[in-house]
C-alpha cells in the first residue's frame, strides 16, 4: 500500500528541457535512486530553498492550498514546501513533461491552459485525456514510484508553474506521510473501540486521518450542524455542552487524549445535538464523512450500542431524553 494517497488524474506527466539553470538537461536513469522513510529517523538539517518575495510566497500558497498531496502536511511542513518549489514561467506550445522520460519536478499550477497527452501504442498518436485550466497538479507518480512519465503535457497557453526537484518532493511527502501515519498508528492504538479493526484497516484509517489544532476555548462542532466528520483527541481535552433552558450551554462530557468525538450524528445521520470546545490547545486528527463510511463499518455497531449510554446520560443532566445524534 502506498504511502500517501494517489491524486486522480496526477498521473499526468512529461517535461521539456527548458533553457537555462535547473532545467537545462534531463536527468536519466535514476530509478536506483531510493527513499526509505525507516532509514531517516533524524533529519540532516539541510533544506532546500529557493528565495521568494513575499508576493511570489503568497501566489504559490494559494496555488497548492487545495492540493490533496499537501492536505496532512502540518505548518511546518508546509512552510518546507513553499520553501522548496521554484517559479517556472512557460510559452504556448512547450512540453513541460515527456511520456517515457525520467521524472525530474513535480509541478503545480498557478495559470495557464496544460493539455494531456497518452500514445497509443498501436498507432503512435497522441491522445489528448485531460485539460488542465488554471489549477491542478501533475507529475508526482513518476517521483513516487521510480517510474518514467505516463503521459505528455504541454502548454496551451503562457503560464506559470511552481516545481520542486524529486528528491526534495520524496523526502518531504514521504517522510511526513511515514511520520503521520506511525503517530496515527499510536493514537488508533489507544482507542478501544478500534480494536476491533484488522491491522490493515487500522493503516488505512491512519493514512485517512487529517491534523486539527485548535486554541483554548475554539469551537469544533456546533450544535445544530451538519455532520462532516468525526475527531480523535490526540493531545489535549475537549468539552462537549448542549443547550439548556433559557439557552444556556450545560457541560455535559469531557474527552481526553485517546478518545473521540462526533461520531454519533454520522451514525444516526442527524444534526449535531451538542457543541465542542477546545480546552487549553489541543490537536485532533479529524476524519472525514467520506472515510468515516468506508473505513468504520466494523465499528458502528459498538457506535450505536454506545447510543443507549448517551441517552442516559441525558436523563440525568436534563431530566428527559431528547432526540440524540452526538453528544460526544
Amino acid at each position: 500500500m502506498s504511502l500517501i494517497p494517489i491524486v486522480e488524474s496526477e498521473e499526468l506527466e512529461n517535461d521539456k528541457e527548458p533553457p537555462v539553470g535547473r532545467f537545462a538537461s534531463r536527468r536519466k536513469s535514476v530509478f536506483a535512486e531510493t527513499y526509505n522513510p525507516e532509514d531517516d529517523e533524524e533529519d540532516d538539517g539541510f533544506k532546500m530553498v529557493h528565495p521568494k518575495s513575499d508576493e511570489q510566497r503568497q501566489r504559490l500558497s494559494d496555488s497548492v492550498k487545495n492540493i490533496l498531496l499537501f492536505r496532512a502536511l502540518d505548518e511546518e511542513q508546509m512552510a518546507d514546501v513553499l520553501d522548496a518549489m521554484f517559479e517556472k514561467t512557460v510559452q504556448p506550445g512547450e512540453f513541460i513533461i515527456r511520456q517515457g522520460d525520467d521524472g525530474d519536478n513535480f509541478y503545480v499550477i498557478e495559470r495557464g491552459k496544460f493539455e494531456v497527452y497518452v500514445k497509443d501504442p498501436a498507432t503512435a498518436t497522441d491522445n489528448r485525456i485531460h485539460t488542465y485550466d488554471n489549477c491542478g497538479a501533475f507529475g508526482e507518480l513518476a517521483l513516487l514510484y521510480n517510474m518514467p512519465r505516463a503521459a505528455t503535457v504541454k502548454a496551451i497557453t503562457s503560464g506559470t508553474l511552481w516545481a520542486m526537484d524529486r528528491q526534495t518532493f520524496r523526502r518531504i511527502l514521504l517522510k511526513s506521510a511515514y511520520k503521520k501515519r506511525k503517530m496515527y498508528e499510536t493514537l488508533i492504538n489507544k482507542v478501544p473501540m478500534l480494536k476491533s479493526l484488522e491491522p490493515y484497516e487500522r493503516m488505512n484509517l491512519a493514512d485517512a486521518l487529517a491534523p486539527k489544532q485548535y486554541s483554548n476555548g475554539e469551537q469544533i462542532i456546533r450544535q445544530g450542524d451538519t455532520a462532516d466528520g468525526m475527531y480523535f483527541v490526540e493531545d489535549g481535552v475537549v468539552r462537549i455542552t448542549r443547550l439548556g433552558e433559557h439557552g444556556r450551554e450545560i457541560e455535559i462530557n469531557r474527552v481526553p487524549a485517546g478518545g473521540y468525538l462526533g461520531e454519533l450524528a454520522l451514525v444516526t445521520h442527524k444534526p449535531r445535538a451538542a457543541s465542542a470546545y477546545a480546552v487549553g490547545d489541543i490537536k485532533l486528527a479529524f476524519l472525514d464523512v467520506e472515510a468515516f463510511e468506508r473505513l468504520l463499518g466494523p465499528c458502528m455497531e459498538l457506535m450505536k450500542r454506545n447510543i443507549d449510554d448517551y441517552e442516559e446520560q441525558l436523563v440525568k443532566i436534563f431530566g428527559s431524553k431528547t432526540n440524540i445524534s452526538d453528544i460526544r
